[in-house]
């Protein structure tokens, strides 16, 4: 096992959490031109530190390969939107947002969430890696910063605009190789009693549902509340509530505050701490067996796939999410077995999947086609997927859901 440490503590990682083998970058997407070229696969094998209980994957890639120009744009999912406009009328309400506040956005993407702050009359600034993603929230005139943030950054962007009120990073905190100095960066944006929040997919819920596909390069760490309240005091940030939200398989959003404004923790802190503890991931010991139930999803879907092509049966996907080529790598599916995939992104129809190399489409695709199975790679956003699918029911159609369990519906 290669010697690495933990990157909170630095504690060697001596024990595995689970281990998927050799995955490509699960956004690296393959352009026709590149089919026959070689790809670059690196490890999944994901660590447990005996010390502070961190689960994380070493920093196979650094974070500036993968988010410096990326394919993953939030307002293609309309929950996603949604999701971010009920959290903005929320924080707007709580904290009494208005023109002489300012938001501030971690990984703010194309500016799915700063725009209906921007709509509301508060003043904004995002901070996105991504120099094609930022573009295209500068041209809906939402100020962006291109900066992956860190304490340097963190202070730049304070200086510049002030500190906020209000700093919100969403699915950013596992995307972290060096959890402690963007931590120290959220300190430096926010004011001495402002508020910051994080969301991010919980590793209880992860754990309990089987969610392994979630484990990708793009992942550095897959966080508990105890884990990202130890992360967050590296910073002097003390969390005082948490929110318990079905996005992304089950997630946490955690309000941290700078320790000498944050009084007393909620009964939400207590009672997930709480949880967690009774799950067992407390201990170290408390996380064995993920590896077993990971095996239980490959099988059964590998075994419904083989099956549905002994009977002449045809399945297509749909999405091209970044779990969705962890789970396909994982498995060994190919187009063999999945004919194609859909994705309403326009930036990743005609490309392919990486590893697998199975061809992304539009989604009308699946109407002309007339597939007798629609395997769902974004199970996350199944409510809203299973409307958008509802008229594969016309030829008899159904749709299959690898996680938490296999199920055909």
């Amino acid at each position: 096992m290669t010697a690495v440490t933990c990157r909170l503590c630095g504690e060697p990682l001596t024990e595995t959490f689970v281990d998927l083998g050799m995955s490509p970058l699960c956004e690296s997407y393959v352009p026709a031109h590149a089919l026959d070229g070689p790809e670059t696969f690196y490890p999944l094998h994901v660590r447990i530190c005996p010390a502070c209980l961190l689960v994380q994957l070493p920093a196979y890639v650094p974070g500036e390969d993968i988010f410096s120009d990326y394919a993953y744009f939030s307002s293609y999912s309309d929950s996603w939107v949604a999701h971010a406009k009920r959290y903005a009328d929320e924080m707007t309400e709580r904290l009494g947002l208005g023109k002489d506040s300012l938001v501030a956005e971690v990984a703010s993407n194309d500016g799915y969430l700063l725009q209906h702050f921007v709509a509301a009359g508060i003043p904004v600034v995002g901070v996105e890696p991504a120099a094609n993603i930022a573009e295209v929230a500068r041209a809906k005139g939402i100020r962006t910063e291109v900066e992956f943030l860190g304490a340097q950054t963190g202070a730049e962007v304070a200086r510049r605009y002030g500190r906020a009120d209000l700093v919100a990073g969403n699915n950013v905190y596992a995307h972290v190789p060096d959890i402690r100095d963007f931590t120290a960066g959220l300190a430096a944006l926010v004011k001495p009693t402002g508020l910051v929040t994080l969301e991010f997919p919980h590793l209880l819920r992860l754990i309990e549902r089987n969610q392994y596909d979630t484990i990708y390069h793009e992942h550095y760490q897959y966080l508990s509340l105890l884990t990202a309240s130890r992360a967050l005091a590296s910073g002097g940030l003390v969390v005082v509530d948490v929110d318990e939200l079905s996005t992304h398989g089950g997630s946490l959003r955690v309000h941290a505050r700078p320790a000498d404004a944050a009084g007393e923790p909620s009964a939400n802190v207590k009672a997930v701490l709480a949880a967690e503890e009774a799950a067992g991931l407390h201990t170290l010991e408390g996380h064995a067996g993920f590896a077993e139930a990971v095996f239980g999803i490959k099988r059964d879907l590998v075994s419904f796939l083989l099956a549905a092509r002994a009977e002449g049966r045809t399945v297509v996907g749909y999405g091209a999410p970044g779990k969705g080529n962890t789970l396909l790598n994982h498995c060994g599916i190919r187009s063999d077995l999945m004919a194609y995939t859909v994705d309403r992104s326009p930036h990743k129809q005609g490309w392919f999947l990486p590893g697998t190399h199975i061809p992304i489409h539009h989604p009308d695709r699946i109407a002309a086609d007339r597939p007798d199975y629609v395997l769902v790679l974004p199970w996350n956003l199944r409510t809203e997927i299973s409307e958008q699918l509802s008229y594969v029911r016309e030829w008899g159609g159904r749709l299959v859901f690898p996680i938490p369990t296999l199920e055909v519906v």
